[in-house]
Parts: C-alpha cells; sequence; structure tokens
C-alpha cells in the first residue's frame, strides 16, 4: 500500500491587514515560501511533479493560476505544472489532500502543496461584490438556488451568530476564549515555539496579529457587528496576508532522495454541511475522518480547527468532546490571522512542527468553508531517526 508524507512545511509570518506584507505582490510572497521549502529539505525542484495552491479570492494579484506564477516567480523549472483550488478558507488544506491522492494513487511521487493570500490588496469576496457592481450577478441568484434556499442572506457573519445563538454561547464564554486564543500565540512566540515553521519574509519576522496587551475589559467594550448581535471583531480571526507551503512525498521519493518526514498523511476526509449556518461542517467532518482512521477523540494528541470565529470552535468543542488543552495549543486565527487560501497550510505547517517538537504520534486538522463544507485530516508523526 502507497503512503504519502509530509516532508517539511513552511510558512511566512502572518501579517496585519495593512501591516508588514500588504505591499507584497502574492506571486512573490508564494515564491518566498516555495524557495525556503525547497532549500531546506534539498529536494531538486525539477523533480517536483506538480504545484497546487489555494487561494479563495482569484481576482487581480491574484488570478492567472497563482500556483504557476509563484513557482516561476521564485525562478524555478518550467516544465514544473501549478493548479490553483478554490474550496473557500479550506483551499491549502485541499491541496494537501490533492497532493497526497496524487501520491497514494502513484500518479506522482513529488508534490508541493500550499496556499497564499494578500488580503490587504484583494479584500474579502472582492470577487463577488466586484462582479454584482459591475453587473455579473450574484453567486446566489439562480433560479435553482431561490428555488432551494429562497432570497435569505447567505455569510459567514450570519452563520457565526445564528450558531451562537444555536448552541447558546455567551459573549462572555466567548470573549474567554477568544483571550486564551492570544494569550498562547503571545507565549508560543515567547516560547520560541514557530522557530522550526516560520521564515521571515520581506523584513517581517514574527505575525503582527497576536495582541499581548488585550483584556476581557477591552473586548467587552467592542460594538457588535451587527446590531443586537453577539459577535464583535474580537470574536472573529483577522484579515491577513501570508502563504505557507508542504512538500509531499510517496515513500519511493523519500528512499530515494533520502528525505526524513514530518508526518505520514494518516486519514482525510471532506464533507457538506447546511450552507445557511454555513460554518457547522467541522462537526460532521471530524465524524468522519475519526471513524475512517478508526481512532477515537481521546487518541489524537493535538487539533488545530481554524477559529473562524469563536461560536465555530465552541460549538465544535461541544460536539465532538476535543479537549479545550489539546485545541490550538498555540493560538488560532483569532490571534494569529486568517489569509484565506493559505490558512489550510498554515494550520498543517503548525501541526506537522508542533507532533514533531512534543512527541504527539496523532494530530487533527479541522476546518470550517463557505459553502458549508470542511475538510479535516488526520496526521501521524513519523519520529525521527534516533
Amino acid at each position: 500500500m502507497r503512503e504519502a508524507f509530509i516532508v517539511d512545511a513552511v510558512r511566512s509570518p502572518v501579517g496585519r491587514r495593512k501591516g508588514g506584507l500588504a505591499a507584497v505582490h502574492p506571486a512573490d510572497l508564494g515564491a518566498h515560501v516555495l524557495r525556503a521549502l525547497l532549500e531546506r529539505t534539498g529536494v531538486d525542484p525539477a523533480a517536483v511533479d506538480d504545484v497546487i495552491f489555494g487561494c479563495v479570492d482569484q481576482m487581480g494579484a491574484q488570478t492567472g493560476n497563482l500556483a504557476r506564477t509563484c513557482w516561476l516567480s521564485a525562478g524555478l523549472p518550467e516544465h514544473v505544472p501549478g493548479t490553483t483550488v478554490d474550496r473557500q478558507c479550506g483551499s491549502s488544506q485541499q491541496a494537501v489532500h490533492f497532493a497526497a491522492q496524487a501520491v497514494l494513487a502513484g500518479t506522482a511521487d513529488l508534490v508541493v502543496a500550499g496556499g497564499v493570500e494578500v488580503m490587504s490588496l484583494v479584500p474579502l469576496g472582492a470577487p463577488a461584490t466586484v462582479g454584482e457592481r459591475e453587473g455579473m450577478g450574484s453567486p446566489y441568484g439562480g433560479a435553482g438556488w431561490r428555488e432551494r434556499y429562497g432570497d435569505q442572506e447567505i455569510s459567514q457573519f450570519r452563520g457565526a451568530e445564528m450558531i451562537a445563538r444555536k448552541w447558546e454561547l455567551s459573549r462572555a464564554e466567548m470573549e474567554r476564549f477568544a483571550l486564551v486564543s492570544h494569550e498562547r500565540a503571545v507565549a508560543a512566540w515567547d516560547a520560541g515555539a514557530f522557530a522550526d515553521e516560520v521564515v521571515p519574509a520581506f523584513g517581517l519576522a514574527r505575525d503582527e496579529g497576536p495582541r499581548p496587551d488585550t483584556s476581557l475589559e477591552k473586548m467587552a467594550a467592542l460594538p457588535p457587528l451587527r446590531e443586537g448581535g453577539r459577535i464583535t471583531a474580537a470574536l472573529s480571526s483577522q484579515i491577513s496576508d501570508g502563504a505557507a507551503a508542504l512538500l509531499v512525498a510517496s515513500a519511493e521519493a523519500v528512499a530515494r532522495f533520502g528525505l526524513r518526514p514530518l508526518a505520514r498523511v494518516h486519514t482525510m476526509a471532506v464533507v457538506g454541511a447546511d450552507p445557511v449556518l454555513m460554518l457547522t461542517g467541522p462537526i460532521p467532518a471530524t465524524a468522519a475522518v475519526l471513524k475512517r482512521a478508526g481512532l477515537r477523540v481521546d487518541q489524537i494528541d493535538v487539533f488545530e480547527i481554524n477559529e473562524a470565529f469563536a461560536p465555530v470552535v465552541l460549538a465544535w468543542q461541544r460536539e465532538t468532546g476535543a479537549p479545550r488543552e489539546r485545541t490550538n495549543p498555540l493560538g488560532g486565527a483569532i490571534a494569529l490571522g486568517h489569509p484565506l487560501g493559505a490558512t489550510g497550510a498554515r494550520l498543517m505547517t503548525t501541526l506537522v512542527h508542533h507532533l514533531r517538537r512534543t512527541g504527539g504520534r496523532f494530530g487533527l486538522q479541522v476546518m470550517c468553508e463557505g459553502g458549508g463544507t470542511a475538510n479535516a485530516t488526520v496526521l501521524e508523526q513519523v519520529p525521527a531517526p534516533g
């Protein structure tokens, strides 16, 4: 039986909106992590079979098959192809899935998977908002959609509010969760926990999102995003810029190139859920991947779930029983930021390095995604020789 291994994984620091990476072209940011990944692994770039990158808002500088332009912008061989994936926020986790599936199927031996998003340049939802403004229609304007779901608002912001109410999550509970995200991220940076995964980029060496001076009092003073709502900016992932890349290899390529994998892609799953609630997909996705893996929640050493909004993670924890102490131990997107198409690869980069650093065996990553889908992945650490 073929296996798919993650040989190495790197990411840029995550920049705040209009922060240290705001002026960097997305192709140059993606090229930066590609070069760093290949330098660290020592793999001949000419031996790479494919490059798969996630990017959500493919508009302007992020169009034209960004995976391909990142690779070429890095000065890498023209004969290596590339393709760009959009599974909304899970785009680069899906890129890893596609890479692993190619390796498992025997159609590739070395695949680079990752993602990039510069939200400072291409704003959240720009393709839809600009398209509607220019008379190109709405994603939810078709007859079939309206017949099934009517003309109700479809948005992640509404979905987050609906989840908070359905699971009876108070604003105070969500603010305590958000505060812990910042505290963990700050502590992780201070302890050097990100040293093996972050490659400084364009003058930025550290994530810009974590706030060491935040407090429950400051969070409580913020207005809700919607009148009468519970969700505030403090309970939401940060608009960010960033990139990440992983090298996925077959056992044959590991032996041929003398590679030392960090982890094995143990199990993968992707599910659909209610597109109106939109962000509840991680609940059934976790159940599906654990069933397929033959594992229980208590056998997972660390969970990485994207903190799109605080209620997403809190509802997921209630339904799955995943313990808080093993969930996002280094902080999440509320503190670290959420550069859409790069976040799945960022989470997996953090996950594989955390497993290696702590000696954990199994890690589970899951993400909510626009349209009500969710990817879930179980990784198994490959112990270092000796």
